[in-house]
């Protein structure tokens, strides 16, 4: 890759440019995990929660930053935030893959983890900073499930649908 020029940098992200193209990087983090988690009754856990940058709440599958506490595994960051945000320990916990969600605006890489048998053993809705809320959905109710959210002006974050593809 050629030398990036640095344009803009925050606490958290940075932008820059290489060649004609500019881009998003996060700082401080050694990567950014998906749980796809399936309850012991074969339900998918869910998360929503507001986000600023769209203006409105959005349905997503639990997710989060490693190493921005210090270093950690991608897995444990996975499990961390699984219980962290939703309540739900992983059973196994098994990585699916690394995908790019927005490749034309930033450098992220996320890596899906897939946790059967998660279990509920807290009580989840994030750090203290956050408001977050979980839903554990039957598979097959979630077409409505989402459907529902929409009606109340949620929006839906692309990586359930990978979550779904994967939950099969």
């Amino acid at each position: 890759m050629k030398f990036k020029d640095l344009l803009g940098e925050g606490k958290y992200l940075r932008l820059v440019r290489s060649g004609q193209w500019e881009y998003v990087e996060r700082r401080n983090v050694s990567g950014i995990v998906a749980i796809v988690a399936l309850t012991r009754k074969g339900e998918i856990v869910l998360v929503e929660q507001m986000r600023p940058a769209v203006g409105a709440r959005v349905v997503e599958l639990p997710a989060g930053l490693a190493g921005d506490a210090g270093a950690e595994t991608l897995e444990s960051a996975a499990r961390r935030e699984l219980l962290e945000e939703t309540g739900y320990e992983a059973g196994k916990l098994k990585e699916i893959g690394t995908f790019t969600p927005s490749a034309g605006l930033t450098s992220e890489r996320v890596t899906f983890f897939l946790a059967r048998g998660a279990r509920r053993t807290g009580a989840g809705g994030g750090d203290g900073s956050e408001k977050i809320e979980s839903f554990a959905v039957a598979l097959d109710g979630v077409p409505a499930f989402l459907k529902t959210r929409a009606k109340g002006g949620a929006l839906v974050d692309e990586k359930v649908f990978v979550g779904l593809w994967f939950s099969r």
